[in-house]
């Protein structure tokens, strides 16, 4: 292993708050990276030396592991194992965000909120790639600047006049992707910045509150919820069509794309303490585990 970011479904998972609830013990870890030393005697198709990410169902908080080898992605060489680990779950999910929901053309709009995450930067730059336009919520002021020079159209703080200052921001553009990780009240608002029949795909509850909804959004304007959680597209999407999706990321990984921000690596063996920080808010990038070549 090279490399292995902490998520919040990881510590969900250690919390005993997320679905997928291994066998004790087990070992964390949805995501990561690392290098392939040894083969299996019939191994075609990978190489020693060759970056690799792993497959979601293996813990990646290890030094080293044994994997098969057609569930390995390698990775082209121009892209640091760093940020091969961590292409699989936020890219990813961004990347359906934006293609399974709404047929979004070049020019059209589309909003979300917790913006400043790594899977809401994601969407800024997948989207800016694909020509399609977004507003981007946040709580907090200080991020407006670095969001637009990461490319973001529109950076607005939430807040109760949210849907008048989309309008404003926006020349009343028709918004027909809303993109939901927060829940509560924030996305309760990002659904009344919505067209009539936009869709809502929420994919986290920063918040921890429900999404209230109500009937005049379902009666009057006919919107769509929807949700993804990506571990279920993994556990369904075959080998080709997982790397139809790899692929682009892999391109805009070698230009200098998706580079997601890390605030601070540590070894294996502080695992409690990056734990306790990876728990912080207010935090400006992931906490990572990185071990030694």
């Amino acid at each position: 292993m090279r490399a292995a970011p902490i998520n919040p479904a990881d510590l969900n998972a250690i919390e005993g708050k997320y679905p997928v609830r291994p066998q004790l013990p087990a070992t964390p870890g949805f995501e990561g990276a690392g290098v392939v030393v040894d083969l299996g005697p019939q191994v075609q198709g990978i190489t020693t030396g060759a970056v690799v990410i792993l497959p979601h169902n293996i813990g990646t908080w290890r030094e080293a592991v044994a994997v098969k080898a057609s569930e390995l992605i390698a990775v082209a060489p121009e892209i640091e194992p760093v940020h091969a680990a961590m292409l699989k779950i936020n890219p990813m999910t961004a990347w359906r965000l934006l293609h399974d929901y709404v047929d979004l053309k070049k020019g059209d709009w589309l909003i979300q909120n917790a913006a400043n995450s790594a899977a809401g930067r994601a969407v800024i730059q997948i989207a800016r790639d694909l020509g399609y336009k977004t507003v981007n919520v946040v709580r907090r002021a200080e991020l407006i600047d670095e969001l637009r020079n990461e490319g973001g159209d529109v950076v607005l703080v939430d807040g109760e006049t949210l849907r008048d200052e989309v309008k404003n921001a926006t020349g009343s553009a028709e918004i027909r992707l809303g993109l939901n990780a927060v829940g509560g009240e924030s996305a309760l608002r990002l659904a009344n910045c919505l067209a009539a029949g936009g869709t809502l795909v929420t994919f986290g509850a920063m918040s921890l509150q429900p999404l209230k909804i109500p009937n005049g959004l379902l009666i009057f304007k006919d919107l769509r919820f929807r949700g993804i959680w990506i571990n279920k597209w993994y556990d369904h999407a075959t080998m080709p069509e997982r790397m139809a999706a790899f692929r682009p990321l892999f391109e805009m990984a070698k230009r200098g794309l998706l580079k997601t921000k890390v605030e601070k690596a540590y070894p294996l063996d502080e695992a409690k303490a990056a734990v306790a920080h990876a728990a912080e808010g207010k935090r400006s990038g992931k906490i990572i585990f990185e071990f030694a070549q």
